[in-house]
C-alpha cells in the first residue's frame, strides 16, 4: 500500500472543470452531511464555498469541540543544525546559500532544553537540515537522550528515514514526526527541488507511512502553501491525511497549514494564498477530517492566529526561533524563514485563556 496510488488516481483529475461546476447547493449539502467524501471536500475548497465560510466555521467549531474540547496544545521547535545538502528554492538552508552553518553539541542542546523547559513547555519539536553526514540518526538519538530529561514528548522534523530508522528513534524516545511533502504536484516538486536527495518525490511521500509502520505515536503532514495551486494542494493534503488515518488507526494524524514566508534567496511563490484562502482550507479539512489535529505556526500574524482559535486549530507554537541555538546561543545564524508571531509562551498562554480555551503544555507522557 502507498498513498502514491491515491495520488495517481487524482493526478490527471480535471480540477478546474470540477471546481467550475460546483454549485452553492453542493456546498450547502456538504456542510450539512455528518460524513463527507473527497468530492464534498473538494467542493468546500471551491470558489463557491467562499460565500459560506460562516456556515463552515459554525460546523468546524462544533466538530472541534466534540473531538478535542476547548484546548490548544502548545509546543516550540528547537533547531539542532542547519547543514543541508538539498537545493530547495524556497528555503534559507539551501546548500547554495551563503549562510552561517552550525550544529549544536550536546552541551548546547542541554542549555537550549533548560531554557525552553523553564517556560513550562513539555512538548518539543527538534529540527535539522537534511544532511545525513552532519546530523545522522545516531546524533539525533544522542540529542533525544538529553531532551528526555526535560520534555515528556519529543517530535522530530528531519530528513525522510527508512522504516527501521524510525523504529530505532521510537525506541530511543521519539514519539512523533512532522514531515511536509512541500508540494504534491510532481512537476512543481521537481522544479523547486533543484538538487540533493530531496528530489525523490516518492521517497518523501511514503515517509509518513513508514513512520506509522514503525509505531510512531503521532504523524504530522502538510504542504507549503504557495508553491502550487492551493486548492489542489489542500485537496491532496486532506486525502493523504485521510489515507493515513484509515490505514493506521493507532496513529494520531495531524495536518499543518504553512504558507511561504520570506527567507534567504530570491524565490517568489507561484500562487498567492490569502488569509481567507487559508481559513477556507482549515475549515474544509476540519469538516472532512473531524478527528485530525490542525497546527497553525508562527509563520502567521499574531492577530490572525488569535482569530483562528475556536475555528478548528488544535495546536500552536509559541516562543519560536528558527535559528540554530536560537534560545540560548549568542552566535546567531540565519533562520530557516522569517516568523510573524514573536510572542513568548506566557503571552500565548494568556491569549488562549482569554479566548476561553485551555493551553495544554503536555499532551503525552512517555513511559
Amino acid at each position: 500500500m502507498s498513498f502514491y496510488n491515491t495520488y495517481q488516481k487524482y493526478k490527471e483529475f480535471d480540477f478546474e472543470d470540477f471546481l467550475e461546476k460546483v454549485t452553492e447547493e453542493d456546498v450547502l449539502r456538504a456542510i450539512s452531511k455528518d460524513r463527507i467524501n473527497e468530492y464534498d471536500f473538494l467542493a468546500l475548497l471551491s470558489a463557491k464555498a467562499e460565500k459560506h465560510l460562516e456556515a463552515m466555521a459554525v460546523k468546524a467549531r462544533q466538530l472541534t469541540l466534540q473531538h478535542f474540547g476547548k484546548v490548544i496544545f502548545l509546543f516550540t521547535p528547537m533547531y539542532l543544525a542547519n547543514y543541508c545538502v538539498n537545493q530547495c528554492a524556497y528555503c534559507s538552508f539551501n546548500i547554495t546559500n551563503k549562510i552561517s552553518r552550525k550544529k549544536l553539541n550536546l552541551e548546547e542542546v542541554e542549555e537550549e532544553a533548560r531554557i525552553i523547559s523553564s517556560t513550562g513547555l513539555r512538548h518539543i519539536l527538534i529540527l535539522t537540515g537534511e544532511s545525513r553526514k552532519e546530523t545522522p540518526v545516531s546524533y539525533i538519538k544522542e540529542c533525544v537522550e538529553v531532551l528526555k530529561k526535560y520534555f515528556r514528548s519529543i517530535s522530530i522534523e528531519v530528513y525522510p528515514l527508512e522504516t527501521e530508522e524510525y523504529a530505532e528513534l521510537v525506541a530511543s524516545g521519539v514519539d512523533g514526526i512532522t514531515l511536509f511533502q512541500e508540494v504534491y504536484s510532481e512537476e512543481t516538486y521537481e522544479a523547486v527541488h533543484l538538487g540533493g536527495p530531496k528530489r525523490n518525490h516518492r521517497f518523501r511521500l511514503d515517509a509518513p507511512e513508514r513512520a506509522c509502520i514503525a509505531s510512531m505515536r503521532s504523524v504530522g503532514i502538510g504542504a507549503l502553501l504557495g508553491l502550487d495551486d492551493w486548492r489542489r494542494e489542500a485537496f491532496f493534503t486532506g486525502l493523504h491525511a485521510d489515507y493515513l488515518q484509515n490505514q493506521y488507526n493507532d496513529t494520531e494524524i495531524s495536518v499543518s497549514l504553512p504558507r511561504i514566508r520570506p527567507h534567504v534567496g530570491s524565490f517568489q511563490p507561484k500562487c498567492d494564498v490569502s488569509d481567507k484562502n487559508l481559513v477556507q482550507v482549515m475549515l474544509a479539512i476540519r469538516l472532512f477530517m473531524p478527528r485530525t489535529g490542525i497546527t497553525i505556526s508562527t509563520r502567521e500574524r499574531p492577530d490572525f492566529r488569535d482569530n483562528l482559535i475556536g475555528l478548528g486549530v488544535t495546536k500552536m507554537s509559541a516562543g519560536v526561533s528558527t535559528e540554530v541555538g536560537g534560545h540560548a546561543s549568542d552566535e546567531k545564524t540565519e533562520g530557516q524563514f522569517d516568523i510573524s508571531d514573536n510572542r513568548d509562551v506566557e503571552t500565548m498562554k494568556n491569549i488562549i485563556y482569554g479566548k476561553g480555551y485551555q493551553p495544554v503544555f503536555k499532551d503525552w507522557q512517555m513511559i
